[in-house]
């Protein structure tokens, strides 16, 4: 799996884009990164912008993979992990398309409105690494 940490700016981020999912009923209404699953053939890379194109209509320039302490990346479950690169938002007004019903622009700061909504439990780890990662200037 490939997900995409969508930030208003990869040198000077402030506001993260979450996706609220619609399905399936275990995590609807649950918030995540946008990705997706990869095709045959295809690079983490190509994989998140097809996948943020189909689910939000926007284009990005991607930044620093967010990297797990497990090298194959950060466990969804226990037979499947997610690699996380940060994303500039380019092109395209973000709108849930497919698999979610809201789109949400959180603050970074304090991380305190990021840590207030229910998150998909496997992406907490996601999200507190990434706030390290914008307060040090390691998103781009």
């Amino acid at each position: 799996m490939a997900g995409a940490a969508v930030v208003d700016s990869l040198e000077n981020p402030s506001r993260l884009l979450v996706a609220r999912r619609s399905a399936p009923p275990q995590f609807a209404g649950m918030w995540e990164f946008p990705g997706g699953k990869l095709e045959a053939g295809e690079s983490f890379e190509d994989a998140l912008h097809r996948e943020l194109i189909e689910e939000l209509g926007i284009r990005v320039r991607l930044g620093a993979e967010v990297v797990a302490d497990d090298e194959a990346g950060w466990p969804l479950n226990e037979r499947a992990v997610m690699r996380v690169w940060s994303a500039e938002l380019l092109d395209g007004e973000p709108r849930p398309l497919q698999d979610h019903d809201e789109l949400r622009w959180v603050p970074l700061g304090s991380g305190d409105e990021a840590f207030a909504l229910p998150w998909i439990p496997a992406d907490l780890p996601i999200v507190r690494a990434l706030l390290e990662r914008a307060d040090s200037g390691l998103l781009g």
